[in-house]
């Protein structure tokens, strides 16, 4: 499963956009066909799609399709499963088990006309509303090929349509849906779930701000909208120095107390025993599968 720190969103309409992808340092980019596209667009938003994925090298584009009832989504899996270079679908507006089981089922038929491994297309899917959290698990363990979800909470979006709630960062307004849809995710087995955007692009301390928050809720990266934030949240997932240091010394340790028999110790006064081991280890894991990915 790969590990996606930042992945930008592109209207796959905007020209302009599209020819800039190659000087970005995203892990990776989601081609919108959704919410960025008009109806009248989506045929032209699909062509240029097709040819900004030929010119991105490294299985780094997404296609967010449009949602399950749009009347658009067979036309979009259609267009884009067995295109080279693609890393799969974003799914949008999950709401329930259903949901996720239809459009695994429409890739499967597509697969299995042209030829292709039925299941090798992945897709991320995205919680957007509150039944879509009340049924995160149902949703993201509904297909073996969902390889991730996002959280989709950003300012007075989709998910705060459903709830009727104001958005924060940091308050409680929204922090009860963020944490359940991760911890869903984790639940459901999945590795690296991803934050939702954060819409104010003007606001780079902001971001900062609810990015670091993220990184300490446990999200390992986030869909990003405006290249500015591609850095930061690039930075903010990679393990500090202090932490891999911290990691280094709680293996050893641990090692050594293994060494005589002892299934506990202390680092800089703090307990260590199996499990802040294997929290170090997996800290450890994160910085070399970053560094291979970006090799």
């Amino acid at each position: 499963m790969r590990l996606w720190r930042s992945l930008l969103f592109v209207p796959a309409n905007q020209k302009r956009m599209l020819d800039k992808l190659g000087s970005l340092p995203a892990d990776g980019f989601i081609f919108d066909l959704e919410d960025t596209v008009p109806p009248p667009e989506k045929a032209n938003a699909r062509a240029m799609t097709k040819e900004a994925i030929a010119k991105t090298p490294g299985n780094k584009s997404w296609v967010r399709v449009n949602s399950v009832p749009s009347g658009f989504l067979h036309e979009d899996l259609e267009a884009f499963v067995g295109t080279t270079g693609l890393a799969g679908f974003v799914v949008p507006k999950q709401d329930s088990y259903g949901d996720v089981a239809a459009v695994d089922r429409m890739i499967a038929s597509i697969e299995t006309r042209k030829g292709l491994a039925v299941g090798g297309t992945p897709i991320i899917v995205m919680i957007e509303s509150a039944a879509g959290v009340l049924s995160a698990r149902e949703i993201i363990g509904g297909a073996k090929r969902v390889e991730s979800a996002v959280y989709a909470g950003g300012e007075d979006g989709d998910m705060n349509v459903s709830l009727g709630a104001t958005w924060s960062s940091e308050g409680p307004e929204m922090m009860f849906v963020r944490q359940f849809t991760f911890v869903a995710a984790r639940a459901a087995g999945i590795e690296y779930p991803l934050d939702g955007v954060y819409s104010n692009v003007r606001d780079h301390d902001g971001f900062k701000r609810d990015t670091q928050l993220s990184k300490r809720l446990g999200f390992r990266g986030r869909t990003v909208i405006h290249p500015a934030q591609i850095e930061a949240a690039n930075t903010i997932y990679m393990p500090t120095a202090a932490e891999v240091d911290y990691a280094h010394r709680v293996i050893a340790a641990f090692n050594e107390a293994l060494s005589r028999g002892i299934g506990s110790t202390t680092v800089d006064g703090k307990l260590v025993d199996v499990a802040m081991a294997k929290t170090a280890q997996n800290i450890l894991d994160l910085v070399a599968k970053i560094k291979a990915q970006s090799a």
